[in-house]
């Protein structure tokens, strides 16, 4: 180990990490910041901004320590959910296991795993408890239905579940291509101006049944024809047929009970097993909308061109590794680089090139995998955007535990030492035990470069900042909601912090001088994710825990690898009795690793019928089912407004409200709510007119009737719903938009 290159590395490191945070300090202080530093507080609470000149604002301090650590898990859970829990309750397990000397860690490590994992299995039971009420808990995601040119893809769901599932059955809300609901928003707009504009006059009374479905919904109407001598006035009739001819073969389905849908969600629904194949519907905020019409058939080839993808991705990866290694070898260097010499005899040159350039490098490379795991991801065919990530994150680990580990261990041919594990296995330990403690000064500058240093850069959200600043000064804008809150990145944080798991327990035991440089970045790290998870990122959707199971195999197989490590040490000693115990030890790990698969994982999988028929029971005996079968007809909104819409702007909202001022004034509001009493359409509308979809088919319902009869409306029914939303539309909730 070069002791004067690590301390280079070290001492630039420090300062790095220490004017960063101080910078943060202040900047965090700063009125003109808070976009940047508080997105997740702006955009849940209201925060009063003090804009006076204080002269404390200019002052370090480590305040944001003390209240990030001060915050209770509790409040975590409730801020960010259980994701955000997870991820610091890794950041305390390796804070606490790199503190205790080969059979000591082993055992330590394995009793805090299967601490945590009781606790995380405590924690995911009460999540699922505490949701009760999701809409995801009483939904099932079908795809892969078969076409019929007789029938739409609607109809077959309909008539499938109605056979299959007619007791649990409630009804079910198809997927459109996207691009549909666009048309759609553009129709509707026309629609309120022709109404808006012509008055009374100008919808024909004469009104008929039919049997086309709404335009904006999907659900039966009776249909209403506007007078053709206006250039405005269209029919929308056509919009029915082209709604059907836009539905891929997936849908949601709704069920009575969560029982009746995780059965459905787990048994094969037919004897071809690539048609009408169930899933647990994830959260409606969850879903990934864009991959829900890709056909089921494909989802397997894309699954293997997303894994060659990434195979290929990672071996690419050795170019820039194999530069990294070629700085960590100086005398190499200057074989390679005769003019160099003269510029690398100078100490501190040396020195830098050596210690802290090769980690610089590294991390600047590895920058580029998150994005370009997360597209394959994407790729494969994720039907929720945590699936995505949680997917990302798993490809993420593996190459950087690849690339950044075993790589730089083998140093000098990668190929010649995979053709010799290839020939001897038996060499694996020992050739491990040799190569570990000469890359034992690569690893810390590493741990400190995208460790400590990483840290302050997250802490300071340093591109965040700079468009900030861009924005504010260049642009010349003062509006702080320019900037969305963001949402913690896991599939980039987990992987870091579980390489560094890994250099600890391999280190431990050939080069525990690492471990310092570890407990602090655990320490350090505790502190600024709590930080930015209280202030910074926004919970959006999360896996209930998921991620969890990540980390515990990821441990394990650090427990192991340090294991065989020990084993190969033992063997270069010449120590076969030390080496007959270490055996026995890794059984054993791989055998607690398999109790806690069958004993906490399951959870993870699917729900108990236990914990969901209570949850059935529970919501029966309090008349809370009635409700949640209520949510169910807008919970999976496929609509999304676009921001261009006059409907989403708030320029229009004050529009919208002194027009309704001016028409309660002359009476003009009445004569077109009189007008809309007649129009029966099925549409739910929210408060912010998210919600344009309402679920189809409620055949087992209360109004099974209604929908089976075309001619038969209900009273207060439709026409009452459609006016009373228009006018909530116009009036009230014109100041929400």
């Amino acid at each position: 180990m070069d002791v004067s290159a690590l301390l280079t590395s070290v001492s630039i490191n420090i300062c790095v990490c220490v004017l960063l945070l101080s910078f943060y300090s202040i900047l965090r202080k700063q009125p003109g910041n808070v976009s940047v530093y508080f997105g997740r507080r702006l955009a849940q609470e209201k925060i009063k901004l003090n804009n006076s000149f204080q002269f404390e604002r200019f002052i370090p301090s480590a305040s944001w320590i003390v209240k990030a650590w001060e915050t209770s898990e509790e409040e975590i859970l409730t801020i960010a959910g259980l994701d955000a829990v997870v991820f610091l309750r890794i950041l305390v397990f390796r804070l606490w296991a790199h503190c205790l000397a080969l059979y000591v860690i082993s055992f330590s490590a394995c009793a805090l795993l299967y601490f945590e994992y009781k606790r995380i299995f405590k924690m995911r039971s009460e999540y699922i408890t505490r949701y009760s009420s999701s809409p995801s808990q009483f939904s099932v995601l079908i795809r892969s239905i078969p076409w019929s040119a007789e029938e739409s893809y609607s109809d077959l769901v309909r008539n499938f579940f109605t056979k299959y599932h007619a007791s649990n059955y409630l009804s079910h809300q198809m997927v459109y291509q996207s691009g549909t609901f666009q048309k759609l928003m553009s129709d509707a707009e026309k629609m309120y101006k022709v109404v808006y504009n012509y008055g009374s006059n100008s919808i024909e009374k004469n009104f008929r049944p039919s049997l086309l479905q709404c335009g904006l919904c999907g659900g039966k109407i009776n249909s209403f024809k506007m007078l053709p001598c206006e250039p405005e006035k269209r029919n929308l009739e056509h919009l029915g047929s082209s709604i059907k001819d836009k539905e891929c073969g997936a849908a949601f389905v709704f069920f009575r009970t969560r029982y009746a849908a995780v059965v459905a969600s787990l048994v094969r629904q037919s004897s071809n097993p690539m048609l009408w194949v169930t899933d647990l519907a994830p959260e409606p905020q969850d879903v990934y909308w864009s991959n829900l019409c890709i056909p089921y058939r494909q989802l397997w080839i894309r699954r293997r061109v997303t894994l060659l993808a990434s195979f290929v991705f990672t071996i690419l990866f050795l170019i820039p590794v194999t530069l990294v290694q070629g700085l960590t070898q100086l005398e190499l260097l200057q074989q390679q680089f005769p003019f160099l010499k003269g510029i690398l005899k100078k100490t501190y040159i040396s020195r830098l090139v050596t210690g802290y350039l090769p980690s610089v490098i590294l991390l600047l490379f590895l920058y580029t995998v998150p994005p370009v795991m997360m597209f394959f991801s994407a790729v494969e065919g994720s039907i929720s955007r945590s699936g995505r990530k949680k997917s990302a994150c798993c490809k993420v680990l593996y190459f950087t535990i690849w690339n950044v580990f075993f790589v730089n261990v083998f140093s000098g041919s990668v190929i010649s030492q995979v053709e010799k594990f290839i020939s001897m296995p038996k060499s694996i330990p020992a050739e491990l035990a040799t190569a570990v403690p000469r890359q034992a000064t690569f690893f810390t500058t590493y741990i400190l470069t995208s460790g400590w240093a990483g840290l302050a850069c997250e802490v300071v959200q340093i591109f965040n900042l700079f468009c900030s600043l861009f924005y504010r000064f260049i642009l010349r804008s003062n509006d702080v909601s320019f900037f969305s809150a963001l949402s913690f990145p896991y599939h980039t944080e987990i992987p870091r912090v579980l390489l560094f798991v890994l250099l600890g327990f391999t280190c431990s035991i050939l080069a525990p001088l690492v471990l310092p440089f570890l407990l602090a970045y655990f320490f350090l790290g505790y502190v600024v994710y709590r930080n930015q998870i209280l202030n910074v990122y926004l919970s959006r959707y999360e896996t209930g825990g998921q991620y969890w199971p990540i980390v515990h195999n990821a441990t394990i197989f650090s427990l192991v690898l340090m294991q065989i490590i020990a084993l190969g040490v033992f063997g270069l000693k010449e120590s076969p009795v030390a080496s007959g115990f270490t055996i026995p030890l890794v059984i054993c790990t791989l055998l607690f690793n398999e109790y806690c698969r069958q004993r906490f994982h399951p959870i993870f999988k699917s729900p108990s019928a236990e914990g969901v028929i209570e949850m059935d029971q529970q919501d029966e005996q309090s008349g809370r089912m009635a409700l949640n079968h209520q949510n169910l007809q807008s919970a999976y909104c496929q609509l999304t407004l676009d921001s261009s819409s006059p409907f989403c702007k708030s320029s229009s909202a004050e529009v919208l409200i002194e027009m309704d001022q001016q028409d309660e004034q002359s009476g003009h509001i009445s004569e077109i709510q009189e007008q809309l009493q007649s129009v029966c359409c099925q549409l739910t509308l929210n408060s912010h007119m998210h919600s344009f979809c309402k679920a189809e088919d409620f055949n087992h319902s209360e109004d099974a009737d209604s929908i089976q009869d075309p001619g038969y409306k209900k009273p207060g029914d439709g026409a009452n719903q459609f006016s009373k939303a228009w006018a909530r539309l116009r009036s009230k909730d014109a100041n929400e938009l």
